[in-house]
């Protein structure tokens, strides 16, 4: 049977336990389509990129499925049927990943740098902490900038025009 990688967002006002219900649902439809949920991950809640349905946030699920096309097409219908799903997104793969998902490493990893001050690495912080200027280092200053000159019009602003 064909390998797939199913992710949907379900509505941030939700309960966790709602979640894990409608994962089972979810589930349950791939199991009764002679198919089988390899492994379900929870991502959390998450701030989305635009709001989805006056949504600024979203619950993440992925489910590893090994199932025919058919419980998959009965799956996406019962999604789309749903009003507690807002996006979902279903990709064919050669195999299954084994282990935890690139999300729940990058989240371990996160929670593990957490004492360190985030994932920021070797940036260091915000401004003044490298060379004394801010997040611009190696701009130049005011004074390296081509003078501004009046525009014929009498306002301010433009360059002045290089000599030919």
């Amino acid at each position: 049977m064909p390998f797939y990688e199913h992710v949907f967002l379900a509505r941030q006002d939700l309960a966790t336990a709602q979640v894990e219900a409608l994962t089972e649902g979810f589930s349950k439809i791939i199991t009764d389509g002679n198919g089988r949920v390899a492994k379900n991950e929870y991502w959390g809640l998450r701030s989305i990129a635009y709001r989805i349905k006056k949504n600024r946030k979203a619950h993440y699920v992925q489910l590893d499925i090994d199932a025919p096309a058919t419980a998959i097409a009965e799956l996406e219908r019962q999604i789309g049927l749903s009003e507690d799903v807002l996006r979902y997104m279903t990709v064919r793969v050669d195999e299954l990943e084994a282990g935890p998902s690139a999300m729940m490493r990058r989240s371990e990893r996160s929670e593990r740098d957490g004492a360190r001050g985030g994932d920021r690495g070797e940036r260091g912080g915000f401004g003044g902490e490298r060379e004394g200027r801010g997040f611009g280092g190696d701009r130049p200053e005011r004074g390296d900038r081509p003078e501004r000159a009046p525009r014929a019009d009498g306002e301010r602003g433009g360059f002045r025009p290089r000599a030919a």
